[in-house]
Parts: structure tokens; sequence; C-alpha cells
């Protein structure tokens, strides 16, 4: 036999899968002939193959990706509108309410209509502020409670039990449980 001649063996373990001629070289396994056309053809097939794959994948992120931003922007038009005329509908409320009050001024020579008049009118405003969701901190009475009472004076008291607020300098609100303004108190040592 000579040298250069193939012998057909099964890929198995002591091969490693390759080809060997008689004296045990390993060959190239070509698929059609020696030259390896066949096999540059199919990679040249993988790579344009892969390079669609990756444009078509590169088109998607980039529409996704257009697709965020045009969410983020349209968020944050609908964020600011929201913010803009949020108090939209308790202003037009206290309108009224100026209203009234411009017409007790007119009024105001009157005397105890005048009183009675500006009286309405509080209630008016105290009624739209409760609609929108605003109470008054209760603080009168109470322990001290730093959440909702902001104390600027201390004084020393018998009739009462220190840490209590003695007294109201202004009112505290709520705007749906949350405080905006804590109530401003004098407070028993």
């Amino acid at each position: 036999m000579s040298k250069n001649k193939t012998v057909n063996q099964e890929p198995n373990a002591e091969t490693n899968g390759f080809k060997t001629n008689e004296a045990g070289e390993d060959l190239k396994d070509f698929n059609e002939n020696e030259t390896g056309e066949n096999v540059s053809q199919e990679t040249d097939g993988n790579e344009e193959k892969e390079t669609k794959e990756d444009e078509e994948l590169n088109v998607r992120y980039l529409r996704l990706a257009a697709d965020f931003q045009n969410y983020k922007r349209r968020v944050e038009k609908e964020k600011n509108d929201i913010y803009a005329y949020a108090n939209e509908k308790i202003v037009v409320e206290l309108l009224n309410v100026i209203d009234n009050f411009e017409r007790a001024l007119d009024h105001s020579n009157e005397g105890e209509s005048f009183a009675e008049g500006m009286s309405m009118i509080f209630k008016q405003l105290k009624g739209v502020l409760e609609k929108s969701g605003v109470e008054e901190i209760q603080a009168t009475g109470e322990s001290f409670d730093p959440n909702f009472h902001h104390a600027v004076l201390t004084e020393n008291s018998e009739e009462h039990e220190a840490g209590t607020v003695i007294q109201v300098l202004q009112k505290g609100y709520l705007l749906n449980k949350k405080v905006i303004r804590p109530a401003m108190v004098k407070v028993a040592e």
C-alpha cells in the first residue's frame, strides 16, 4: 500500500473523529473536494444569514428605543399638564368665594349684616377646602406631636401637663391626611 492511501474508518475515540492514512497520519476532511470550495460557500452563507439577523435585530432595537423615547416624552407632557392644571378645580371654586367677599365688602357700612355675610363666606371657603381634602389639625389640649405641631413658645403652666399644647398661634392643615402646614403652638413645660 502506498503511504498516501486513505483508510476509511468510522470516527471513534482512537482516531478522534478524523480519517487517517495507513501511517496513522490525520487527514483533513472536506465535504466535496480537496479544495474546500463547498465549505467556504457554506461559511459565506452563514455569515450573510448572521449579518442579516444582526441587521434585523439592530432595526428592532432602534425602533424599540424610539418607541421608548416617545413614551417618555408623552408621559412627561402628561405629568406637566397634571401639575399645571391640578389646582384648576379648587381655584374655580375659590373664585366664587372671592366674588362673595367683594359683595360683602360693598355692604360693609351696614353693621350687623356685614359680620353675618363674612361668617357665611368663611363657612363657604371652609366647605370648598374640606371638599378638596383639606382639614384642620386639632392642637389645643392635645399632646405635642412634632409631626403635626411646630412649637414656637413654651410656658410654665400648673393647669396643663408638660408637653401639652396650651395655645394655637397659627392653625395647621392636612391635605388628604398629609401635613401641608404644621400648627404653630405654645407648649406647656
